[in-house]
């Protein structure tokens, strides 16, 4: 890249719980992404709306309310000029972090001073039904399988082909995650990165869907969905939510003129494939490929913030790379498991939680964004602490 680029700040609405008791049940995902960026705008008032060059927000479900270029139609909704333009974006789970490695491109090329990426999914109106949607050939080739189109069954499959992955490792992975989050919350860690919207049903100002009472013995009480006495259950997997997310991205030019203070500074990124069947290993080789483009290697890195889609996924990622799952540089405020995991969204979520450390620990100097992608792909971004003290 020939500039730098910087995550200036990140905004998020509360994650709520996908479905008929939802609090967004009645409210539009586009409308969710609006309050969402109208809170992001308002507490970065110092940049002029006009300056802003482009707008990317992702979806997996590009229909209906997800489904009209939402960058334009959001930007446009939130209050930004006719003149600043929009585009969406689809790779799934990895759909927001797309918008900002995008967007990230642009800025690193001279291309584009300043920008929006971000991501929204609700999945109450729009749920995951990829068996419906692809190609019958490829099914009939072997390119894709029934399991591979239901993210659960790809989780089983890591459990069969990684046998060291228990489920007691799993559940214990999970109670970690609800406890991390339960005391992020309790210190006021997570709350000032919220946007509050009022809702038809009431006010969301909290994720919706934690589950802080947690317990061994309530995880291991579950069913197994996918499989009959199989391994993955809803609680060590993240559940299913509606939620938005985004990101503000400025190169030098643009901090210089409107006075901004980096969070972080992208150093780089990288999207790996692997099979459809074990889309879990994904974060692995997109890790791998995104700290050799860096010059680094996993004893660089500070602090992780991996999506927790599920927990074998997770302790895949962490056995590969000889991390303790109970490390403190993991996760540490916890994960997808507690907080959910709105599909498009997740990647800028990493993003706001790890620039959140990185504010709150100026001796970490470097931290990844990672996350495993459905169909078979993985994406990690490598940040630096612009706040880093030796």
């Amino acid at each position: 890249m020939t500039n730098d680029v910087f995550y200036i700040d990140g905004m998020r609405s509360p994650f709520g719980r996908a479905g008929a008791k939802g609090i967004y049940r009645d409210m539009r995902a586009d409308d969710i992404a609006t309050h969402t960026l109208r809170g992001l705008l308002t507490r970065n008032a110092s940049i002029p709306l006009a300056e802003i060059d482009d707008v990317a927000i992702a979806a997996t479900t590009q229909e209906g309310e997800q489904g009209l270029t939402l960058g334009r139609t959001v930007g446009l909704a939130a209050g930004l000029p006719a003149s600043v333009p929009g585009f969406a974006i689809d790779r799934m789970c990895a759909g927001g972090m797309t918008s900002m490695t995008t967007l990230g491109s642009g800025i690193g090329w001279g291309q584009i001073d300043i920008a929006i990426a971000g991501g929204v999914e609700h999945m109450g109106h729009y749920p995951m039904q990829f068996a419906l949607k692809a190609n019958p050939a490829m099914l009939s080739m072997g390119l894709l399988t029934d399991e591979s189109l239901a993210m659960g069954f790809t989780a089983e499959i890591l459990h069969d082909n990684l046998p060291a992955i228990t489920k007691s490792r799993t559940d214990a992975y999970a109670e970690q995650s609800q406890r991390r989050a339960a005391a992020a919350y309790d210190a006021g860690l997570i709350q000032p990165d919220l946007v509050v919207i009022e809702t038809s049903n009431g006010v969301a100002d909290t994720d919706e869907q934690l589950r802080p009472s947690t317990t061994l013995d309530s995880l291991a009480s579950l069913g197994t969905p996918f499989r009959e006495n199989g391994r993955v259950t809803a609680g060590n997997a993240s559940p299913l939510t509606d939620g938005a997310t985004m990101s503000l991205l400025a190169g030098t030019n643009a901090v210089t003129r409107f006075g901004l203070k980096p969070k972080m500074r992208l150093v780089s990124y990288a999207f790996a494939g692997v099979s459809p069947d074990e889309m879990g290993l994904g974060p692995i080789p997109a890790t791998e490929k995104a700290l050799a483009k860096a010059g680094l290697t996993i004893s660089d890195i500070g602090a992780i913030e991996i999506n927790e889609a599920f927990a074998v996924q997770v302790l895949a990622f962490t056995d590969h790379f000889a991390i303790d799952q109970t490390s403190e540089k993991l996760n540490p405020w916890g994960g997808a498991i507690a907080f959910g995991h709105p599909l498009a969204s997740s990647g800028v979520r990493l993003a706001i939680q790890l620039a959140a450390q990185f504010d709150a620990d100026h001796s970490i100097r470097y931290g990844i964004t990672t996350m495993c992608v459905g169909l078979g792909q993985g994406g990690t971004i490598v940040w630096e602490n612009p706040h880093f003290r030796k």
